[in-house]
């Protein structure tokens, strides 16, 4: 039966991390009967095993539900958008395809950094928003208090905001109606050529590539010759599903104000790229949908494998996960430390966890990653620009003019108790204070810009630690500024491992080469001969340690006659260590390499 236009919903639902956005999704699923008691199961919309256990949306889902309010049947479409920084993209052009969003909000906790920033986009799209109060279950929701800090902060009228709890199954019913009755149905016009929004794709390991779109004008059909403006390609449609977390209903065609998920056959989804726009080949639109860039990284590490054999499954692996994640960009890059691996970019810290951690679970590798590090623009005497992932590139000090870092602009919600504790933490990290507002007494927003530099490492654990885990933190990249940075080499027995080079501020060179040759020289184990030790900077030595030599007993078979022979043995004990000192390689052990992660 064909569902008309003005009785299509498609919403989004926003949240903070925890506050409960998959679980309120699993109980609107529930509700509509999209999916049987006895299929259920917890985030049911989250895919991934890493998403089950962190308790995070890392890829966005979507699922076509049939709602009837008033004797009429209307189609909910809920697209379920990542809760992280790091997917913000893909949070925009999941927005894109809405005309409504829940805000979601936990009653006991109120407002955090991430909600914030994703209700910007909200309102930049010119969504309809609903205000949801999750979990009023709690002894500790304090439903009021949420509700002036979200007039407040967001500015929003929550007089009708609604109060549910997911996990308790209470005001579901009325939250489906408020969608219903608040969320506008779809403009488009059915008449106009094809045009389509792509606002997420992977990898099937059957079906090939596919694109989940929104259809803006027109429709698409199956058989048809579509054209991706952005790749300039053409393809022909083989199929088309109505998405479903389970089981995926197949359809002849996707309408104005529909989403769906098209099937091109493709062996990989860098021709689909989020936010790209689909039209027919041969009747085009005029204009793509705006808003449409390249995911670009922001954060770059180099990994290796521990087992210099297995490069090869490395690229493998990578080339594989790629088929799912188009953000992801690597290419190859050879350590004398650590042999052969990848340099890969990020879109952030989280992003990078979650790569590492499939690559060791879904491939069966063991990895190491070098230190996180971001791009700097590096102005040559010369006057030439170069752009830098990797510390090792960096021209010798002579050649450079200026070299500019990339700052982010941070939000961070804090208790005003640990207000001291948050301004301390972040002004050694060279943080810039743009402004501070107190959303009631006891809870301040603060707004810095940082240094990407300085929250790439461990700036989000520190966070937490200095607040007790009460602080929320959400950024955005903002632009590059000139700083004095310099290249800080580590030095082992004269050599210099190039993995363990980074950058950092003139200011902070001293106090951070002697940490890490402290911190190296519990690590490294002890050898036949001395083994200095060296932090520089170009050729100057600015901290050392020594890891003191191993006395072998050579004395040890030596028994009766006279103390002579046990000299003349310990003499040339004396000479073999000289010479090895010169020719004595140190194997360095995995934590070496971890060390920088872990100064501060």
């Amino acid at each position: 039966m064909k569902t008309p236009l003005q009785n299509i919903r498609n919403f989004s639902i926003i949240a903070h991390i925890d506050h409960g956005k998959s679980t309120l999704a699993d109980c609107l699923i529930r509700m509509c009967g999209a999916i049987s008691d006895r299929e259920m199961s917890n985030q049911v919309m989250d895919t991934m095993d890493i998403e089950k256990e962190r308790g995070i949306t890392i890829k966005a889902q979507s699922v076509r539900l049939n709602y009837e309010y008033e004797g009429e049947k209307y189609i909910l479409n809920l697209i379920d958008t990542p809760g992280h920084v790091d997917f913000s993209y893909e949070v925009s052009r999941s927005l894109a395809s809405c005309e409504g969003a829940l805000l979601v909000v936990d009653a006991s906790q109120g407002v955090e950094a991430q909600t914030i920033a994703n209700v910007y986009i909200a309102l930049e799209n010119n969504l309809e928003i609903i205000p949801v109060l999750n979990k009023i279950d709690l002894p500790a929701a304090a439903p009021e208090r949420v509700k002036s800090e979200i007039e407040q902060t967001i500015g929003l009228d929550c007089t009708n905001a609604l109060e549910v709890s997911a996990k308790a199954n209470i005001g579901i019913k009325e939250l489906l109606d408020t969608i219903v009755k608040l969320v506008p149905p779809p403009n488009g016009e059915i008449e106009f050529p094809t045009k389509a929004l792509i606002y997420d794709s992977w990898f099937d390991n059957y079906l090939g590539a596919l694109a989940l779109v929104r259809v803006i004008d027109g429709s698409i059909k199956v058989g048809q010759n579509i054209y991706i403006m952005g790749s300039k390609k053409n393809h022909e449609v083989l199929g088309l599903l109505y998405p479903h977390p389970l089981k995926q209903e197949k359809t002849k065609e996707i309408k104005t104000g529909e989403i769906g998920i098209v099937i091109l056959g493709l062996k990989n989804v860098t021709d689909i790229a989020v936010g790209d726009t689909i039209t027919d080949f041969k009747n085009k639109t005029k204009e793509p949908i705006s808003g449409f860039e390249p995911a670009k990284p922001f954060v770059f590490a180099g990994i290796y494998p521990i087992d210099t054999d297995k490069f090869e499954d490395l690229r493998d692996a990578l080339d594989k996960l790629k088929l799912n994640d188009s953000s992801l960009a690597y290419e190859p890059e050879t350590s004398v430390a650590l042999g052969f691996g990848f340099r890969i970019g990020f879109l952030g810290l989280l992003h990078m966890e979650v790569i590492k951690e499939r690559l060791e679970r879904e491939f069966g590798l063991d990895l190491i990653a070098t230190a996180p590090t971001v791009v700097y623009e590096v102005t040559q005497t010369d006057g030439s620009v170069v752009f830098i992932q990797n510390p090792s590139e960096l021209p010798p000090e002579q050649k450079i003019a200026t070299i500019k870092e990339p700052y982010v602009k941070a939000t961070i919600i804090v208790p005003s108790e640990f207000l001291g504790n948050i301004i301390t933490l972040v002004s050694k990290r060279r943080g810039i204070q743009q402004k501070m507002e107190y959303l009631q007494e006891t809870r301040v927003l603060l707004e810095y810009l940082i240094p990407t530099n300085e929250i790439v490492m461990d700036f989000y654990d520190k966070l937490k630690s200095c607040t007790k885990g009460y602080a929320s933190f959400d950024y955005e990249p903002y632009e590059y500024k000139v700083g004095e940075l310099v290249k800080l080499d580590i030095r082992v027995a004269g050599d210099i491992v190039d993995a363990l080079s980074i950058i950092v501020p003139k200011s902070k060179a001293y106090e951070k080469g002697k940490e890490l040759v402290e911190s190296m020289k519990e690590i490294i184990p002890r050898q036949l001969f001395e083994v200095a030790i060296q932090a520089s900077i170009g050729n100057k030595i600015i901290a050392r340690e020594t890891v003191k030599s191993m006395g072998k007993n050579v004395t040890a078979k030596c028994y009766g006659g006279d103390i002579t022979r046990k000299r003349k043995l310990l003499e040339k004990q004396k000479e073999g260590k000289k010479r090895m000192k010169a020719i004595g390689k140190v194997a360095l052990p995995q934590e070496a390499f971890l060390a920088v992660l872990k100064i501060d």
